[in-house]
């Protein structure tokens, strides 16, 4: 216990400096890097994300770092957007302002209701995070394999409900993201039964107008959740946190990272030209990771609008199926065929990352290829950018980083590539930055240089 409390405490340490030493690095080269600098807000900032202040005007417009390590070795400027620096501490905070913002918008989501989601952790931390800024409330199922930084020690602190599950299938009914669906449905038809009592004891009869009650009751979306309430979906009370709280139930509102657009659009409007204006336009490649597939679809559909030739590339962890889906149109491999595993998904240790079906969301992504990685080359990569560069990133970070030297072997000296740093190590203690963890499973680090990418 006292060996790992030492190790929680050190992994802290050299996350605190690491974040320093990105905060000097931008202030003292700043000048010197076309990108590094102010910037302008996206489109997406108009006069309703300027009204705001707070924690939501706070997300955004992370610092483009230059890996140097990387960029010194492979003759090319690797860039990483800084992610981690967001106040939720991962990309998946543009995602949680999105899917907030469109459902209020729309009044699929209410002032004072409940968002739920199925998350292995970072969505969960976001919109635990950012749902209140909304005067919403948030309710997250996760899997009881995920990191238990994730879990206990910082959704369960922010205030959100916390249901946690045993891993199976998507294709299962209890699977964590179709029981974040039930909890949803079940909020609404709360929500539609007090309702209906209060306007019973209101109106001193128990006639109720069939017809409006059926539509309180309708699974979740729009319609129900407009009956609902009396507020206007355009009215500030939906983005200042101040809503009319009553005794009734609010509702719920399942987000859906995976399939619903938001996602894409939040990087399409946001991520993406962010990318753009700070590296002028002299980027040549993009590669990411993908889970949900947003990220990756906005940023290379919004590249790919703004220069024709700059690559777009798929990095992908062990077990994932993406790779075969980009590379040969058929999601497969040896031991089973598209569509037809009913296990847990796959076998890595990067977590938020891979997937063995198409979202919507990964749909729309514009991809020139796609590359494979392995759990040794992530962990060596995260220990090799601590080292050499005072970054503490986590998993999928590690991943991307080993996509963005594939491209710059393949691209050659001279090119200037961006990949995503999507959260910190710090939400990786117990695995993958646990030694005893890494030991079990024959990924102890060795290597002294760049050596394992050879």
């Amino acid at each position: 216990m006292a060996a790992a409390t030492a190790a929680a405490g050190a992994a802290a340490a050299a996350a605190a400096v690491s974040l320093l030493a990105c905060y000097l690095l931008l202030h003292r080269d700043g000048a010197k890097l076309p990108w590094v600098g102010p910037t302008t807000r996206s489109s997406r900032s108009s006069g309703r994300r300027t009204r705001r202040k707070g924690l939501v005007e706070a997300i955004g417009n992370t610092p483009l770092i230059r890996i140097n390590s990387l960029s010194d070795a492979t003759g090319c400027e690797i860039l990483g957007k800084a992610e981690f620096l967001n106040p939720g501490g991962s990309v998946k905070d543009r995602v949680a302002v999105k899917i907030i913002e469109e459902a209020l918008e729309s009044g699929d989501l209410l002032c004072g209701g409940t968002v739920t989601e199925g998350s292995a952790g970072s969505t969960a931390i976001s919109l635990a995070i950012v749902a209140p800024a909304y005067g919403c409330k948030c309710h997250v199922v996760i899997p009881d394999d995920a990191a238990i930084e994730k879990v206990s020690q910082i959704i369960e602190a922010l205030g959100a409900t916390v249901e946690r599950v045993r891993p199976v299938s998507i294709t299962h009914r209890d699977h964590f993201v179709n029981i974040a669906r039930r909890r949803a449905l079940e909020a609404n038809k709360s929500a539609a039964a007090q309702r209906e009592s209060r306007y019973k004891e209101t109106n001193g009869s128990a006639h109720v107008n069939t017809r409006i009650m059926h539509s309180k009751i309708t699974a979740g979306k729009g319609e129900s959740n407009k009956a609902l309430t009396n507020c206007s979906a355009n009215s500030e009370i939906q983005y200042n946190g101040k809503c009319d709280h009553d005794s009734d139930s609010k509702g719920g509102f399942f987000a859906d990272q995976f399939e619903n657009m938001a996602n894409y659009r939040a990087h399409y409007e946001w991520t993406g030209p962010e990318i753009w204006q700070q590296s002028k336009g002299t980027l040549h490649a993009f590669v990411a990771a993908a889970g949900t597939g947003g990220t990756i679809a906005g940023v290379s559909r919004y590249l790919k609008e703004k220069n024709t030739n700059i690559k777009c590339f798929l990095m992908d962890p062990p077990g994932s199926g993406l790779f075969n889906k980009v590379t040969r149109g058929v999601m497969y491999t040896k031991e089973e065929a598209e569509g037809k595993r009913l296990k847990n998904p796959f076998d890595t240790i990067t977590e938020g990352i891979g997937i063995n079906r198409v979202t919507k969301n990964f749909m729309v992504a514009e991809l020139d290829g796609a590359y494979r990685g392995t759990d040794r080359e992530a962990v060596e990569m995260s220990r090799f950018l601590l080292k050499n560069d005072g970054l503490f990133v986590g998993s999928s970070s590690a991943m991307n980083c080993v996509g963005a030297v594939r491209v710059a072997q393949d691209l050659g000296p001279g090119h200037t590539i961006v990949t995503i740093l999507c959260d910190s190590g710090m939400r990786h203690l117990s695995k993958f930055f646990n030694d005893q963890y890494l030991a079990n499973h024959g990924l102890t680090p060795t290597a002294t240089g760049l050596e394992f990418l050879d």
